[in-house]
């Protein structure tokens, strides 16, 4: 029997922020191994371009690009370059998020809050409007939105970014289905603890980690890998009927 092609990018525009390490580094090259050409994003170049250089050594089409989700003409800027140079946008992974306050939410300090928000919220808004408008004119894509666990479950000392989190789960279905007439699909990852730089506060905590892991039944940390299958899925036509979808990908922590 033939290999299916259900996973098949090839020919496909993807851009996913956030992608200078981590969850997003994972998620940029294995969408370049089934073939997409990958914008690899992150605030600065220097952190991106070894991302894409490393995916071009190995093969694959990549491009870095520096664009902080965070600041609203770099959003206008990169948008009209990507309409420039390529025409055309498949698949947009919104992976950047920021978490600069970790503390009890009546400490909360009024500039990390509108960071987190600008960030977490405006940022994945306006990425996809941007991004959307792009695969509007070309007949369809699909938007995945990274969100988190503690969008359902709050996490302790990460109220606001909690808060954040939950908007993006619901922003997806927003998008799912005021865009589905277009042939734009939106669907949001909600990972679990995972082996990042950005959750080094959890992980490097002993206590708190023996915590956590008390409660996600596989008993383990995951790694960024584990995340990138799940949003392949969401980016390719394997999941041509999935929309507004909040995939649990957290070792079943919320089951």
């Amino acid at each position: 029997m033939p290999r299916t092609q259900l996973f098949d990018l090839d020919g496909k525009i993807a851009f996913v922020s956030g992608a200078s390490r981590g969850i997003g580094e994972a998620i940029a090259k294995l969408l370049a191994q089934q073939g997409a050409h990958v914008i690899v994003s992150s605030r600065k170049l220097e952190g991106c371009q070894p991302v894409a250089d490393s995916i071009i050594a190995e093969g694959g089409k990549a491009t870095a690009i520096a664009c902080h989700i965070g600041e609203m003409e770099q959003i206008t800027r990169t948008f009209a370059g990507i309409r420039q140079d390529f025409g055309r946008i498949d698949i947009l992974v919104n992976n950047a998020a920021t978490n600069p306050q970790f503390c009890n939410v009546l400490d909360t300090d009024l500039g990390a809050f509108q960071k987190t928000v600008d960030v977490n919220i405006r940022g994945y808004f306006f990425m996809s409007v941007e991004a959307g408008k792009l695969m509007r004119e070309h007949g369809g894509g699909s938007i995945i939105n990274v969100a988190s666990i503690n969008g359902v479950t709050p996490g302790e000392c990460q109220g606001v970014y909690s808060m954040t989190k939950a908007a993006v789960i619901n922003m997806t279905k927003v998008f799912a289905k005021e865009c589905a007439a277009f042939g734009i699909r939106c669907n949001a990852l909600l990972p679990g603890l995972t082996d990042t730089k950005f959750a080094s506060a959890l992980v490097s905590n002993e206590a708190i980690l023996k915590s956590v892991l008390q409660q996600v039944p596989l008993k383990r940390v995951a790694a960024p890998s584990e995340m990138a299958g799940a949003v392949l899925y969401l980016a390719s036509d394997a999941s041509s009927y999935t929309t507004g979808v909040s995939l649990n990908v957290d070792g079943g922590f919320l089951s």
